[in-house]
């Protein structure tokens, strides 16, 4: 980690010290830091919003845009696009030098005016992005495993509308007998086993 960087996290460290209000997600010479921010930003009618604004600086950061995700439960999911895609255009200006505090600042000072552009008043649900360390918009998997599953048409429609909500691709795929979730729980053990030889 360039040393740049490093003293840009101990700044950071010490101007968001309360409790709850910085953490470190990972740390990685291949795939650079991940780190949280829980602020506050002045909304509608003066109201403070809270947000969490989770950052991933790449090891070649400050010459690349740091991967940005926003979440608050007081903002829709349009919103916190909106938010993001303002960051990095705000980002874009302060390459080859430390921005994650300027960021910060300039999301304090200006998310009333985002929100208020009328492209971001129309989503009606709640931001809840992930905040795992894929911090990119780029391929990234997630397998849901259901176990017990009895109603299989009331499963299948529940994953389907997630999937569609959330704009999702993916496939189902089901093991075993379907009508025998003992079975199907024998036939993934084995499974489970045979893989774990293999690997052995």
């Amino acid at each position: 980690m360039a040393e740049s960087v490093q003293e840009e996290l101990s700044v950071l460290a010490a101007i968001f010290c309360r409790p709850h209000e910085w953490e470190v997600l990972s740390r990685s010479e291949t795939d650079g830091t991940v780190f949280r921010i829980h602020t506050k930003a002045e909304g509608f009618m003066d109201a403070d919003i809270p947000l969490e604004l989770v950052f991933h600086l790449p090891v070649n950061y400050p010459s690349c845009l740091p991967g940005i995700s926003i979440n608050s439960e007081q903002l829709t999911r349009a919103q916190c696009v909106t938010v993001k895609e303002k960051l990095l255009e705000q980002a874009e200006s302060l390459l080859l030098e430390p921005m994650v505090h300027e960021l910060v600042l300039w999301i304090q000072q200006n998310l009333r005016h985002i929100l208020s552009q009328p492209e971001t008043g129309s989503g009606s649900e709640k931001c809840t992005f992930s905040t795992s360390t894929t911090m990119d918009d780029g391929l990234w998997i997630t397998l849901l495993h259901l176990d017990h599953m009895r109603a299989k048409t009331k499963y299948v429609k529940t994953v389907e509308k997630w999937a569609s909500d959330l704009r999702l691709t993916g496939r189902l795929m089901f093991m075993g007998v379907l009508d025998s979730s003992e079975n199907l729980q024998s036939r993934c053990g084995l499974k489970w086993k045979e893989m774990q030889r293999e690997n052995d």
